[in-house]
């Protein structure tokens, strides 16, 4: 069974199911659902709680023997899993079959998983939990998303701020749900319930973004600049391996070039997204990206990133001189302000 994390509240004041899964790369919202579960099952007995987290020396034979063991004083147990790397396995695999077809009624179970990739999502264990747990997908909260989160945190504590406000503190926690969250709780107990000001709201919010690399793909591909420029800066303050960075600027101008190429030689767009594995939200900047950067531009953009990786390994560059990094913005630009 398939259930949206904000019908959890709703689900669980009916009763309890046997089988819990939660996946996300969310921790916060991950945390947040698992405490609901717990929370849930103490009400309903489940005094017991045993902890299990697989790691290289994990043993699968001690989630089987779990399920199996009784409680020294017949108390119902909650058995949680935690797999961080969403990887059990061959013997993971087969022992979470065995697991789920013979879940003992006395127990509760809890499976934490990071956000599976495609591939993953495909596997017989994956398939065998979804069909037998309460299956709890939560998705990230994306640029986009964050100022309607935020609100919605917001009213929780009978706050509320106008748009300006609430982009203000998404460009600030961007990549840091948590810390979104600590600063939401800030704000509630500094002012009063009601609405805030801009200026309340400037005053007590920290820069506490988090740069995603990838993210910033997303900034180059959508063409907009100031997010561009303010996650570059930040990857920067952060201290990310710039050769990283460029790596992953270079590979999506070379994606986008492969595509380029092949609709000018007649090729169906949606042919060309499955054979670069582009899907999703992914596809949704992709396309738009395409009907806006000329092919030119993208093979000048690929000559550049050759040339400030010569920069990055301490050689001369015929196109540049200076700063990597501003090389690096000059050519995240070229791509975002193409027309």
């Amino acid at each position: 069974m398939q259930l949206r994390a904000d019908s959890l509240d709703q689900h669980l004041s009916k009763g309890l199911s046997a089988l819990y899964v939660i996946t996300s790369d969310e921790h916060l919202l991950a945390m947040e659902a698992a405490d609901k579960i717990r929370k849930a099952a103490r009400t309903q007995g489940f005094s017991e709680r045993e902890v299990l987290t697989v790691e290289r020396s994990f043993k699968w034979g001690a989630l089987l023997a779990a399920n199996q063991s009784q409680s020294l004083f017949g108390d119902k147990k909650l058995i949680e899993l935690r797999i961080p790397s969403g990887k059990p396995g061959k013997d993971g695999a087969q022992a979470l079959q065995e697991y789920i077809s013979h879940l003992s009624p006395d127990n509760l179970s809890l499976i934490s998983l990071p956000k599976l990739d495609w591939a993953t999502q495909k596997a017989a264990w994956v398939t065998a939990l979804q069909q037998a747990a309460v299956y709890i997908d939560i998705p990230l909260v994306e640029r986009a998303q964050l100022p309607v989160w935020l609100q919605q945190r917001l009213a929780l504590q009978q706050q509320s701020a106008e748009r300006q406000s609430l982009d203000f503190i998404a460009d600030r926690v961007e990549g840091n749900l948590l810390a979104a969250h600590q600063e939401i709780q800030k704000l509630g107990l500094l002012y009063p319930a009601g609405k805030l000001s801009f200026e309340q709201v400037h005053d007590a919010v920290l820069n506490v973004a988090r740069y995603d690399v990838f993210k910033l793909n997303e900034a180059m591909l959508s063409g907009d600049v100031a997010r561009l420029v303010r996650m570059l800066e930040g990857l920067k303050g952060e201290g990310e391996a710039l050769p990283l960075v460029l790596w992953a600027v270079a590979e999506e101008i070379r994606t986008l070039l492969r595509i380029k190429s092949g609709l000018v030689q007649g090729k169906p767009l949606p042919v060309l997204l499955k054979e670069n594995r582009i899907w999703g939200p992914r596809e949704r900047l992709v396309e738009p990206a395409l009907r806006r950067v000329q092919l030119a531009v993208l093979r000048e953009a690929l000559q550049e990133a050759a040339q400030i990786d010569k920069m990055v390994k301490g050689l001369r560059a015929k196109a540049f001189a200076g700063d990597p990094w501003d090389a690096l913005l000059q050519l995240g630009l070229k791509v975002a302000r193409a027309r």
